[in-house]
């Protein structure tokens, strides 16, 4: 079944705050599976994090033709963004965790970037994990603690950009006519399920599949495969799907 899809340039983009160390962690295998090739772009610094996101799809659907293109949390949103615009050089959306739809308002992740902004504003970095690790899984303490550190100096500004920035609205989801995988976590309280399957109803080709952050701090690969992606191709007869 994988040897009749053909070879597919997949670019997936972190969340806030994270980085492509835990983009690779969740879709290489997934993906790879599949035969297509992942590229996960480490994120640009400071309040260049969305444009420079977006300047960077651009540049690498230049360089490999039409692209799979993806994210998780924030990188969803941007990687939407970039599709609606550009759907001649989109073949998919792979969206994992959606935050919010439209204008950020007081969407739960919109005000846990601005709160751990104002964290690393105050305290620095280790100041504001420590600050932040009282009740946290320890999987998630360390992927913070990574990913944290190595935004660095440029770490609140690039919180602060994320959190006020719009996501899609609905209505320009509902112009993306491509094949899409949306992956939500049940028990996740800052990217509610609800968000994800308002972004599966507004696309016409979409798809919602859904797993849990206990699952992911287990295995990082299960949101990979909740995002799941099946739909014929364009230009193919072919069928490809990430399933849980």
């Amino acid at each position: 079944m994988t040897s009749a899809i053909p070879p597919t340039t997949a670019v997936v983009l972190p969340g806030t705050g994270s980085d492509e160390v835990f983009v690779r962690s969740v879709f290489s295998g997934p993906l790879r599976a599949l035969g297509i090739r992942l590229l996960a772009p480490p994120p640009p610094p400071g309040d260049r994090l969305a444009d420079g996101f977006l300047e960077e799809l651009d540049r690498l659907s230049g360089e490999h033709g039409p692209l799979l293109v993806g994210g998780i949390s924030f990188g969803a949103h941007l990687s939407a963004e970039w599709a609606s615009r550009n759907p001649g050089r989109c073949t998919g959306l792979l969206a994992a965790l959606p935050a919010w739809n439209g204008p950020a308002g007081r969407a739960p992740a919109s005000l846990a970037a601005r709160l751990s902004a104002d964290l690393v504003a105050e305290n620095g970095v280790d100041g504001a994990l420590a600050k932040s690790s009282d009740g946290v899984p320890e999987w998630l303490s360390a992927e913070l603690g990574r990913a944290w550190r190595r935004h660095g100096d440029g770490l609140a500004a690039s919180l602060r950009t994320a959190a006020s920035r719009p996501a899609p609205a609905l209505e320009d989801l509902a112009g993306l006519d491509v094949p899409a995988g949306i992956g939500a976590c049940a028990d996740d309280p800052i990217h509610p399920a609800e968000v994800a399957r308002a972004w599966a109803a507004a696309l016409p080709r979409a798809e919602v599949g859904e797993s849990t952050l206990t699952a992911l701090g287990a295995d990082r690969e299960s949101l990979g495969r909740a995002t799941r992606l099946e739909e014929r191709l364009v230009g193919t007869e072919s069928r490809f799907r990430l399933s849980p």
